[in-house]
Order: structure tokens, then sequence, then C-alpha cells
């Protein structure tokens, strides 16, 4: 994707830039792949000189490199810091954004969990809950591959019942982009007979779902040695 080159004033300040030009909101309103390389290093940088933005502080130094950010992976501390501008804090925070880069590109991709039974899903939420005196409510997040993105705990309450928020739940949902969830929660006693308040609460969370396109896949009452799963008891 081309990203269009934007012409800052030499001698204006981020600060009184219009709102939607600014590095930092811009990432934050339109995301990263939206702002230029010179961009992306102003906020790095963080500050340019009296009569220079961060921005334009940046431009400089790609110039040094024409542009090329695997040259610009060339530069050691020493070099950077000998440029007009750029002092020690500003130096090591790019070289440390490099580094992290570099870092990145060694990595392999997350080879992430695939659930397609309640067994498998107990498997994976059973080490977070089996040891506790007290209720916990977890959701696991997946997309449409049921693959796991996330587990997170939603609410924790007493011995005997927790309180959920749904808006935090859902929140996550979006937040993750799930497309569907997995419930679970302990119960500390060892009796794995749903309650009436354990239905109700499947019942509200799988509504609200159905509203909004995510899909409730199971809800699982765990205990040390067994678990209850809404699904296969087909009762979800």
């Amino acid at each position: 994707m081309q990203i269009a080159s934007v012409i800052y004033q030499r001698t204006t300040k981020i600060k009184s830039w219009a709102e939607e030009d600014r590095p930092r909101e811009k990432l934050a309103r339109w995301g990263r792949h939206h702002l230029s390389n010179a961009e992306l290093i102003g906020i790095l940088l963080g500050s340019g000189l009296r009569n220079m933005s961060a921005v334009e502080l940046a431009r400089r130094i790609l110039d040094t490199v024409d542009e090329n950010l695997k040259e610009l992976g060339k530069l050691d501390h020493a070099r950077l810091c000998a440029m007009k501008g750029v002092g020690s804090a500003k130096a090591s925070r790019l070289l440390a954004a490099i580094e992290l880069g570099r870092r990145r590109e060694g990595t392999a991709a997350l080879e992430r969990p695939v659930i397609q039974s309640s067994r498998e899903a107990y498997d994976i939420l059973y080490p977070s809950l089996v040891d506790l005196d007290h209720e916990q409510f977890w959701v696991v997040f997946l997309n449409n591959a049921n693959k796991v993105l996330r587990k997170m705990p939603i609410s924790k309450g007493g011995i005997s019942g927790t309180v959920v928020d749904l808006r935090v739940l859902f929140r996550e949902c979006f937040y993750c982009g799930a497309t569907s969830i997995i419930m679970a929660h302990n119960h500390p006693s060892g009796n794995l007979r749903p309650s009436q308040a354990d239905r109700k609460l499947t019942e509200r969370v799988k509504q609200a779902g159905e509203v909004l396109d995510i899909k409730v896949l199971d809800h699982l009452i765990i205990t040390e040695q067994e678990y209850f799963s809404f699904a296969d008891e087909q009762q979800l």
C-alpha cells in the first residue's frame, strides 16, 4: 500500500498540526499501517529540535541512508548520536526498535491451539481453575477456525458464585476479534451439577451473542476431577 507523503513545515511544532496529521493520534485512530516511515520514527524520537519537528528530524535521519530501512538498521549508537538532534536517549530508542524488529523476523509464528471438543477446552482451562478456593469465570476466545486467540478471567466471586458483566465479556471479544467463545467456571465444592444461576447466565450470554453475531460454543463447569459440558449435555 502506498502511503501519501506529507509535507511538514520546517518551523511548525507537531502540537500545532491538525489532530488527524499528528503521528501519535494518527496511529491511535487509523492504525500503524497508515503512517509513513518518518512518522513512525518520529514517534520513537519523541521530540525534534527548536526549529524542527520530530518527524522532520526522522526524515533527515532517513535521508542519510537514502530512506532504506535495512541501511538504517546498520547504524550503530555512535553514528546515530553523531547526527544533529539525536542524543543517546533517541539513539537507544531507535536501536531498541530496530532490534525488536530483527528478533521478530527470527521468531516462528505462534501456533494457536484448535478446540474441537469439550475435552480439548477442558484441557486448556483446567490449569487455571483447578486449585482455586473460590469461583472464577473464564472465557476462551476463538476465531472462525476455532483457534484460540486468548483466554482470560472475566470475574471472580466467592465460594458459591460469581457475577459476570456481559459488557466486559463482549468488549474483550471485539478487542481480539473473536467470532465464538467457550465459557468456564469452577465449582470449589466439587459438585458438577449446574445451578439455576449457571443456566440463566448461559442463556443470557447466548442471547447476547446472537445479537452480536458471536457464538457461544460451550460452557464448562470444572471441578478437581471432572467437568460438565452444557454442549455435550445438549443444554446450550
